[in-house]
Formats: structure tokens, sequence, C-alpha cells
């Protein structure tokens, strides 16, 4: 009897180990599967990446539509500053940008994709608009943000953790203004604006107030909308019957390219003068970047600028994505440097909670100097309201590549 039951015992230790030794194996594949899903999220590290002690930076920008040539180039230039940072083996990060086709609804649908990916610092959003709606959810959640080009006064107004790293429209206006009074560039002066982006609009009212402050005569001042965005014989014609020898563009490239074709075309050789918003124009598909030749901008990046750190940076990319970058690309990238900065001096780490790393943050930017591809090379910093102070470049297109004005 005595070894009846030793050997019932024996059988049940038996059967008690394949149990648990199949339990394990169940737990191992289940990890398995869920370190492949981690995987495919869509979610990019960059080069030397540790995922499991990164900090996770979110952005949303039009990656497809009429304006994708401005969110893709963020996008390209953020993953640079992030691969170039992850290879030094220190602070590490991931990226992920999400896609708001340039649309303010959509784009609260991407930030909430980016936040339930756990993002802990924010790109913000890459066009005024959607930076408008996107930056009121960085505010109430206390996600820091550094945006590369929403330039809008309403972006940062009122919220103390949205900060920029591009020239604020009304700054941008101004200074068009002034650089064409100071440079007695013209007599007469027609603007062409477009009255439903607030990108436009706070370039021109700003641009009007500095020209009137100037004595700069504007005999021209109009408008287009969406609706009427292919035919501008009107604005054109009224321009030139009002004997105008500069007009002003506060718009992006795709409008701006049809003005220069339509001008062309009607015989009109005014001097142009454009903001940042045309930075994309010579590489825009199915335009005569000939007719570029002589458009004059302000612009805090010059891809053909001889320093070491731009030339590295525009080699980077030309290699990568097969173009020359232009400035939300430059901006995008700063955005990456100057956040690894701010946390490096902070001594920041990625299990800090967010509002954690928005207070830090917030420390760093208003008392710091960066120094960018971007600007004058004479250091970049930011007020509390997080408006950015750096100078704008002077630019000119000629033969195809824009040159730095006297």
């Amino acid at each position: 009897m005595k070894k009846k039951i030793i050997a019932m015992l024996l059988c049940v230790a038996m059967l008690l180990c394949v149990t648990a030794c199949g339990g394990e194996s169940s737990s191992s594949d289940d990890a398995s599967d869920s370190s492949s899903s981690t995987e495919d999220s869509g979610t990019s590290s960059g080069e030397g990446g540790d995922t499991a002690a990164a900090f996770k930076i979110g952005g949303t920008g039009p990656l497809t539509g009429s304006t994708s040539i401005y969110g893709i180039a963020a996008q390209n230039g953020a993953q640079i500053a992030v691969d170039e940072i992850n290879a030094l083996g220190g602070i590490q990060f991931e990226l992920r940008y999400e896609d708001d086709t340039n649309d303010p609804e959509k784009a609260v649908n991407a930030y909430n994709a980016v936040k339930d990916w756990g993002m802990q610092i924010s790109l913000g959003s890459v066009t005024s608009k959607p930076g408008e709606a996107t930056s009121i959810l960085n505010y109430e959640d206390r996600i820091f943000a550094l945006t590369p080009s929403a330039s809008s006064v309403a972006t940062v107004e009122g919220k103390d953790n949205v900060f920029q790293m591009c020239f604020t429209d009304p700054n941008q206006g101004m200074a068009s203004a002034q650089y064409i009074a100071e440079q007695d560039m013209a007599t007469k002066i027609a603007i062409i604006w477009k009255n439903d982006d607030v990108y436009s609009k706070g370039i021109h009212d700003t641009f009007v107030e500095e020209a009137n402050e100037r004595g700069l005569e504007i005999v021209s001042d109009t408008t287009f909308a969406d609706g009427n965005a292919t035919d501008f014989s009107v604005q054109l014609a009224d321009a030139q019957s009002n004997g105008a020898d500069l007009i002003f563009l506060p718009m992006y490239y795709e409008p701006a390219s049809l003005i220069l074709t339509q001008a062309n075309a009607m015989g009109y050789t005014p001097k142009f003068f454009g903001v940042d918003g045309m930075d994309g124009i010579l590489t825009m598909p199915g335009f005569d970047a000939s007719l570029a030749e002589g458009v004059m901008l302000l612009t805090p990046f010059n891809a053909d600028a001889d320093d070491e750190k731009t030339q590295a940076f525009v080699e980077k990319y030309e290699e990568l994505y097969g173009e020359t970058p232009n400035q939300f690309a430059a901006d995008a990238y700063d955005c990456i440097y100057a956040i690894y900065q701010a946390l490096e001096a902070a001594e920041c780490t990625p299990d800090m909670s967010n509002e954690e790393l928005c207070d830090a943050l917030i420390e760093q930017f208003t008392t710091m100097t960066f120094e960018g591809l971007t600007g004058d090379g004479e250091g970049i910093t930011w007020d509390e309201d997080g408006l950015v102070s750096k100078n704008p470049k002077g630019m000119v297109i000629e033969d195809g590549v824009y040159v730095g004005l006297d």
C-alpha cells in the first residue's frame, strides 16, 4: 500500500511540473507577441535608440496633401536630429509624427493619437491653424511643446508651456517692411494676401502698419481665398495699373508660384518679396523655377551657408531624402537639439511625468541660449510668452539657389 501511495504522489508531482512548464511557455509566447506589436507600432527611435529608456516626442503635420512639403520636411529634419543624438549614447529619443493634412480637426485627432502612444514632449503642429488647435491641448495636458513652424501668435498666446522655433507672423510682417524701407527697394508697393489664412493675415496686418510708419506707399492691397486661389489676373492687373514696382506676397509657395507664372504671362515684371512660407517653391513639381529668379524673402535658414554645421546637415538630408532641406526641416532639427540641451541641463530622465518635464523645460527655455542652424549665429533665446528671438536672413533667388542679400 505504501508503495502505491508513493507512486501516486510521484505522478501528481510530475503532472504539476508539466503544467508549470506549459504555463511558463505560454507566458513567453505572449511576451514575444507583445514585443512584435510594439515594434510594428509605427514609432521611430532612430539609430542606437534604447526605447525602454527614451523620451517620447510627438508632433502633427501635413504629411499628405497640398502642404505636405512642410510636414514631411519637419519630420525629416527632426528625425535626423534624433538619429544623431541617439548615436551619442546618452539621452535617447523616440519620435512619432501623425498626419493632420493641415486641418485643425484632424490635428486634434492626430494629437490624441500621439498622446495615447505616450508622448511626453511635443513638437506641436507644423502649420498655424492646426497649431492653434493642438496648443490648447498641450496646455491642458501640461505637455511641453516647441513647434518648428506654427507661427501665429494665437499658437502660444496664454499658454506658458508652448514655444515657437519660428518667427511669429507679426514679426515677419514688421521685419519685411523694415527691410524693404531700409534697402530702399520700392517706391510703390502692392500686397496680395490670403484673407482666410491666419498666417497670411497676421503678416499682412503688421506689414501694413510698419510700412505706414516708414512712409512706404501701398498702392494696391488685394486678397484671395481658398475658392479663388487659381486666377490672380485681377490682383495683378490692379497692382500693375497702380504702378507697383514691388509686390509683397505673405503666403505659402503654391499660390505664389501661380502669381509668378501669371505675372510673367502678362509681361509684368515687378520685384517680388515673400516670406518663409515660400521656401520650397524651387522644388515644387510642375513649376518653372526660373520664374522665381530674383524673388526676395526673409528666412531663418540658408542651405548654401558655408558654416560646417549647416553643410553637414544639408549633406545628410540630401543623402537620405534626395533633396535640399528647406527652413521647415532646419527649424525642426533645431527643435530636437534645443529640447536635448534643455533636458541635459535640467538633468531630466524618461521616467519623469510629463508635468515634471513640462516645468523643467519651461524653466530652461526661458533662461537658456541655443546655437542652432537657424537665425544669424548670434544665439537663439525665448521669452516667457514662448516667442523666439533670432534674426532673419535676407535672401534672393539667383541661378536657382538662395543667396544672401547684402
